[in-house]
C-alpha cells in the first residue's frame, strides 16, 4: 500500500530554468552554448549539488572549463535568484495529496547555493514533511545511500513510497530500494500514474 509520495524537485514542481535565466543577459547564442558547456553540462555541475567544494572552488572550476567567458560566469553567478522557478501546480498538489492522508516528501539533488538565493521560488517545502537535498548529505542521485538515508531518517518503509523524478536513472535506483517509481515527463502522465498506483490501495 502507496502512503507517500515522494517528489524530486528540478524540473518536477520548481522548473531547472538555466536557459531563460542565461537568455536574460543577452548573450549570444554562442555565449550561451559556452556557457552552458562550461557549467550546467559540465560533469562539475554535479559537485554543486553535492556539497563538498566551496561555492569559489566550484566557480574557479567553471572557469577553467573555459577562461574564455570568465566574466560571463562570474556574471550569471553572482546571484542565481531565477535560475528555479515554481511551478504553479506545486502547492495545490501537494495540498491535494496531504488532504487525502498521504505523506509529501522530497529526494532532490540540490546546491546550497540554489536553496538559499531561490527560496521564494522553494515556497512549496513548508508544504511537505520533510526530505533530503543533496548538498546537506554530500551525496546525490542516483546513489543508494541517498534513498536509504531517507528511509531510515523519517522511519518509512520503501514499499509504502513512490518516487517520481524525471531522470530515468534515479527511479531505477529508487526501484532497486524497494520503491514504486514514476518518470516525471509533465504533470498529465504523471497524476496519471500516480492515480493508478494509488487506487490499487482501494483494492
Amino acid at each position: 500500500m502507496i502512503k507517500n509520495v515522494v517528489f524530486d524537485i528540478g524540473n518536477v514542481l520548481a522548473g531547472f530554468a538555466w536557459k531563460d535565466f542565461y537568455d536574460s543577459f543577452g548573450f549570444s547564442e554562442e555565449i550561451k552554448e559556452k556557457l552552458a558547456d562550461a557549467t550546467v553540462r559540465s560533469t562539475l555541475w554535479n559537485e554543486l549539488d553535492r556539497g563538498k567544494m566551496t561555492d569559489e572552488e566550484l566557480l574557479e572550476g567553471f572557469i577553467a572549463n573555459d577562461p574564455s567567458i570568465e566574466r560571463q560566469i562570474r556574471q550569471v553567478f553572482e546571484d542565481i535568484t531565477n535560475m528555479i522557478l515554481r511551478y504553479d501546480y506545486a502547492i495545490p498538489w501537494l495540498k491535494e495529496l496531504k488532504g487525502r492522508g498521504y505523506g509529501v516528501y522530497y529526494i532532490s539533488n540540490f546546491s546550497h547555493r540554489a536553496h538559499i538565493q531561490c527560496a521564494e521560488a522553494l515556497d512549496f517545502l513548508q508544504e511537505m514533511q520533510g526530505g533530503i537535498l543533496s548538498y546537506q548529505e554530500k551525496v546525490i542521485k542516483p546513489s543508494p545511500e541517498i534513498y536509504q538515508l531517507f528511509l531510515v531518517r523519517y522511519g518509512l518503509k520503501a514499499q509504502e513510497c513512490v518516487f517520481l523524478d524525471d531522470t530515468p536513472a534515479n527511479v531505477e535506483a529508487a526501484q532497486k530500494e524497494g520503491m514504486k517509481g514514476i518518470i516525471f515527463r509533465d504533470l498529465i502522465q504523471a497524476k496519471a500514474e500516480l492515480e493508478q498506483l494509488l487506487a490499487l490501495n482501494l483494492l
